[in-house]
Protein backbone atom coordinates (compact mmCIF):
# COMPACT_ATOMS: atom_id res chain seq x y z
CA UNK A 1 0.00 0.00 0.00
CA UNK A 2 1.40 3.51 -0.77
CA UNK A 3 1.46 6.23 1.09
CA UNK A 4 -1.61 7.79 -0.94
CA UNK A 5 -3.98 4.93 -0.73
CA UNK A 6 -3.46 4.57 2.90
CA UNK A 7 -4.71 8.39 3.04
CA UNK A 8 -7.01 7.94 1.40
CA UNK A 9 -8.13 5.26 3.24
CA UNK A 10 -8.25 7.11 6.11
CA UNK A 11 -10.29 10.01 4.89
CA UNK A 12 -13.12 7.94 3.39
CA UNK A 13 -13.60 6.45 7.01
CA UNK A 14 -14.06 9.92 8.10
CA UNK A 15 -10.54 10.64 9.54
CA UNK A 16 -8.97 13.95 9.79
CA UNK A 17 -5.26 13.22 8.36
CA UNK A 18 -3.90 16.53 8.13
CA UNK A 19 -2.35 16.00 11.47
CA UNK A 20 -2.29 11.79 11.27
CA UNK A 21 1.22 10.69 12.24
CA UNK A 22 2.44 7.81 8.90
CA UNK A 23 2.85 4.83 9.03
CA UNK A 24 6.96 4.11 9.77
CA UNK A 25 7.08 1.65 7.29
CA UNK A 26 4.95 3.09 4.85
CA UNK A 27 7.49 5.82 4.69
CA UNK A 28 10.59 3.99 5.06
CA UNK A 29 9.36 2.02 2.12
CA UNK A 30 8.26 5.41 -0.23
CA UNK A 31 10.06 7.88 -1.58
CA UNK A 32 8.57 11.09 -2.02
CA UNK A 33 7.23 11.65 -6.24
CA UNK A 34 8.42 15.16 -5.92
CA UNK A 35 10.01 17.48 -3.20
CA UNK A 36 8.25 20.85 -3.94
CA UNK A 37 9.33 23.01 -0.95
CA UNK A 38 12.48 22.80 1.14
CA UNK A 39 14.40 25.28 3.19
CA UNK A 40 16.97 25.15 6.15
CA UNK A 41 18.76 27.75 7.98
CA UNK A 42 21.99 25.89 9.14
CA UNK A 43 24.55 27.74 10.82
CA UNK A 44 27.62 26.48 8.38
CA UNK A 45 27.48 23.73 5.44
CA UNK A 46 29.59 21.56 7.70
CA UNK A 47 27.18 21.16 10.78
CA UNK A 48 25.58 18.41 11.21
CA UNK A 49 23.72 19.75 14.42
CA UNK A 50 19.77 20.23 14.32
CA UNK A 51 18.50 23.78 12.55
CA UNK A 52 14.97 24.32 11.55
CA UNK A 53 13.93 23.28 8.35
CA UNK A 54 10.32 22.73 6.44
CA UNK A 55 9.87 20.64 3.45
CA UNK A 56 6.80 19.43 1.22
CA UNK A 57 6.72 16.74 -0.28
CA UNK A 58 3.75 14.96 -2.83
CA UNK A 59 2.85 11.45 -2.34
CA UNK A 60 0.55 10.96 -5.40
CA UNK A 61 -2.19 13.07 -4.87
CA UNK A 62 -0.89 14.36 -1.36
CA UNK A 63 1.45 16.63 0.26
CA UNK A 64 3.56 15.80 3.43
CA UNK A 65 4.50 19.03 5.06
CA UNK A 66 6.79 18.48 7.98
CA UNK A 67 10.03 20.06 9.54
CA UNK A 68 10.69 21.49 12.85
CA UNK A 69 9.97 25.35 13.51
CA UNK A 70 11.98 28.35 13.30
CA UNK A 71 11.32 29.37 16.53
CA UNK A 72 13.07 26.24 18.14
CA UNK A 73 16.87 27.81 17.78
CA UNK A 74 19.79 26.01 15.54
CA UNK A 75 21.23 23.02 17.60
CA UNK A 76 17.42 22.31 19.41
CA UNK A 77 15.18 20.03 19.49
CA UNK A 78 11.67 19.81 19.59
CA UNK A 79 8.65 22.13 17.89
CA UNK A 80 8.38 19.27 14.95
CA UNK A 81 5.52 20.11 13.04
CA UNK A 82 4.01 17.64 10.18
CA UNK A 83 0.47 18.85 7.92
CA UNK A 84 -1.20 16.90 5.47
CA UNK A 85 -3.15 18.05 2.33
CA UNK A 86 -4.18 18.15 -1.31
CA UNK A 87 -3.94 21.23 -1.53
CA UNK A 88 -0.24 22.17 -3.15
CA UNK A 89 -0.43 25.76 -2.03
CA UNK A 90 -1.68 25.71 1.34
CA UNK A 91 1.24 23.01 2.28
CA UNK A 92 3.76 25.49 1.07
CA UNK A 93 1.95 28.22 2.66
CA UNK A 94 2.16 26.55 6.27
CA UNK A 95 5.60 25.17 5.27
CA UNK A 96 7.04 28.83 4.94
CA UNK A 97 5.32 30.29 7.99
CA UNK A 98 6.87 28.11 9.88
CA UNK A 99 10.47 28.76 8.84
CA UNK A 100 10.13 32.70 7.82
Amino acid sequence: MTISDWLDKKEAEGIDVSQIELPADLVRNEDPEETVYFKTIPCSILCTRNHPFSTVERFGHWYYGRGQDKKAGIHTTGMEWRFITKNKDLAIKTAKSHIE
